[in-house]
């Protein structure tokens, strides 16, 4: 790995420029800290048109978001560079970072803050209309959607609970079992909450004038609908940088993800997590708690450590 050079030295280096990111990068800008944020700019949430349920920030589109916390973050000092990280190593009592421009950065230490992509069911036509309506979310769309005929794709390892979540906003639910069977409780729950079940082979989504029309069955049948609400089948953490650091994982029914404290803190000494690389049910408010959580801890880790430092060389030097 190439030397940092010129002034590509800081005290935090964040990976990932989303909320989690932005809100690590504020707070330690704050504090006085130098700090480079290195976004790749593949937001999860780039196809929504907005985002909900952040206080202050409810129908938000999830671009200005970004664009605001960037520029709140300007007073600081806190730079933002466009790239990829594509290799961390200990260095000293720091990292060294490769970007894929070959750029060389050193840090004292790190905010991975990279997120994960979606693994959609594979559907003909379902992520063309992914974020538009076909959706992932109740919390985060069911509102906007309330009371139009909505289709379920069962999600093979909890096949009604998305079902029961979007009956809260509309009566007119269908389930599409696709293959999977139900357990006899949750069909039972799914007869109370009035969720209609189809149990044949799900072939694609139906789409008329850009316009999202049902669910097509593989036996040609099309059950209408307005909107499909269908989780991804596996969450794929953008990982590559904790994997390559050795960072302790661990397994859910979804995916991998990494690790981390109650502050955000890795099984490697100097590296914060932060946001949906840390656990799949992350939105943007918990994302951007994490990351306040993992600056606050990363500044008074610093400060500590610089303070011993100081103490000891006074010591040092008084015999």
């Amino acid at each position: 790995m190439n030397a940092p050079t010129g002034d590509n030295n800081y005290e935090v280096v964040v990976v990932g420029g989303g909320a989690a990111g932005l809100s690590a990068a504020l707070i330690l800008g704050r504090s006085r800290r130098r700090v480079l944020v290195v976004d790749a700019g593949a937001p999860r949430n780039a196809p929504s048109a907005h985002m909900q349920g952040y206080l202050s920030r409810d129908g938000m589109s999830p671009a200005e978001f970004l664009a605001a916390g960037r520029r709140e973050l300007v007073p600081y000092g806190v730079e933002v560079r466009t790239g990829e990280v594509t290799a961390a190593e200990p260095d000293g009592d720091g990292f060294a970072l490769a970007l894929a421009d070959g750029t060389a950065l050193a840090a004292r230490r790190l905010v991975v803050a990279t997120g994960l992509v979606d693994e959609l069911p594979r559907v003909e036509g379902l992520a063309a209309r992914w974020g538009r309506d076909v959706l992932h979310c109740p919390y985060c769309h069911g509102w906007e959607v309330r009371d139009r005929p909505a289709g379920v794709l069962a999600h093979p390892a909890m096949p009604a609970h998305q079902a029961l979540m979007v009956s809260q906003w509309s009566s007119d639910v269908t389930l599409f079992l696709d293959g999977t069977a139900l357990a006899e409780g949750d069909a039972r729950l799914l007869a109370a909450a009035g969720v209609r079940t189809v149990a044949d082979p799900v072939a694609g989504i139906a789409v008329e004038d850009d316009r999202l029309t049902g669910v097509r069955l593989a036996g040609g049948r099309t059950i209408g609908c307005e909107v499909v609400f269908a989780a991804a089948t596996r969450l794929v953490a953008r990982d590559g940088v904790l994997r390559g650091l050795g960072a302790e994982l661990y397994e859910t029914p979804l995916g991998s993800f990494v690790k981390t404290d109650g502050t955000g803190l890795t099984s490697v000494p100097g590296v914060w997590a932060a946001g949906n690389v840390t656990g799949p049910n992350e939105q943007v408010v918990h994302a951007a708690a994490a990351g306040y959580s993992a600056g606050t801890a990363i500044n008074a880790e610093l400060l500590t450590t610089d303070l011993t430092a100081r103490a000891d060389a006074a010591e040092d030097r008084t015999g």
